[in-house]
This record gives C-alpha cells, structure tokens and sequence, in this order.
C-alpha cells in the first residue's frame, strides 16, 4: 500500500501541493503533521510507523519534510528497512523500489556514517589535545574539598540535616552524599594546633 506523509512546521503554511502530490503518486492513506522538523514530538509520523506492514512504501514529497538531519532520515530509512518498507521521495528522486533508489539510500547512510565517525575523531583529538594542555573531562566539582570539610563539620551537630547542608552550599542532596562518601574522615583538631 502507498502511504504517504506530509509535514508542515506551523498553522500558517499550507500542505495542500504536498498532499496533491501525494494522491497523484498514488497514497491511499496520508498522515498529516503539522510540527516544526525540531519537534520531537510528531504523533502523525509515529502513528504512520506503527501502522506500517511489509511490503508497504512510504511516499514524502521532499526529504526534508520526514526527517529534522541527516542522522535522524538515516534512522527512519533504516525502520523502514527492518520493516521490509519502501521509501520514495517524489522531489529528489529517490526510490527504493528500483536498484538506482536503493543505491541512493546506501550512499546517503555511507555518508551518514562517514560525518559520525569524523565527529568521534575530532571530539577524541580534541580530548587529547586538551588532556595534554593539563584539562579534565566531565563536570566540574560542585564541592571543593574545603566545602566537604565545613559540610562535615555542620554535620557533627545531630540539630543540622543533610539536607540543610546541602542548600547551604547550593547543591543537591545526592550531590553532598556523594562527596561525604568519598571524602577522608574529618580529623579532630588538636588543642595545641
């Protein structure tokens, strides 16, 4: 069966040569969203996919109207795939119902592929970079070692709570409970120092 799928971002534009062209190809049924490609949230779409049987193609006037990236097309592409699905994009001419379209829809995850790994190279060449200039990775400690120890020390008073302690210093009190546990114990202060 020949669905299609027609997306608009707001009220104001019109879906109406999305939709001609769609009945034109042939779609029986259209599922209609009107979500800017940004949304997460496009229950048109997810309602298209959980009615998608083998054997069914999935029909878009522009490929920019079914995915927000190239990352997120790839992923829909490739549910399709795992359906037995075909797609077809009227405009850029893509369909994987013939051997030129699958070869269209292999180059398009080939590069996908491509821009993943040469951003997993940059950002562990910049990791490095940075570690060799003396930096760290990760969260910045919320708690100096000098808070833990006062945070300790207004513990000692059985009338003060964690949680008190924890809005003192401005964070959360998982936060405090996890530099408490590993914390060196509070050592008491000599008399003479």
């Amino acid at each position: 069966m020949n669905i299609g799928y027609a997306r608009v971002s707001t009220d104001k534009q019109n879906d109406v040569s999305q939709i001609d062209g769609l009945t034109q190809y042939g779609c029986l049924k259209i599922f209609k969203e009107k979500a800017s490609a940004k949304s997460r949230e496009r229950p048109e779409l997810d309602k298209m996919l959980n009615t998608l049987r083998e054997r069914d193609v999935v029909i878009v006037q522009r490929l920019d109207r079914l995915g927000r990236s190239l990352k997120d097309l790839i992923e829909l592409l490739d549910v399709f795939k795992s359906k037995n699905v075909k797609f077809v994009s009227l405009n850029e001419g893509i369909d994987t119902t013939t051997a030129m379209g699958e070869l269209a829809f292999h180059l398009i995850g080939a590069i996908a592929q491509f821009e993943r790994r040469l951003i997993s190279e940059r950002t562990k060449i910049g990791l490095t970079a940075a570690r060799a200039r003396g930096r760290k990775g990760g969260r910045r400690v919320k708690l100096k070692a000098k808070d833990v120890k006062m945070a300790q020390a207004m513990l000692l008073d059985r009338s003060v709570t964690k949680t008190s302690v924890a809005a003192h210093f401005g964070v959360s009190r998982p936060t405090l409970d996890k530099a408490l546990q590993v914390a060196p114990p509070l050592q008491e202060r000599s008399l003479f120092e």
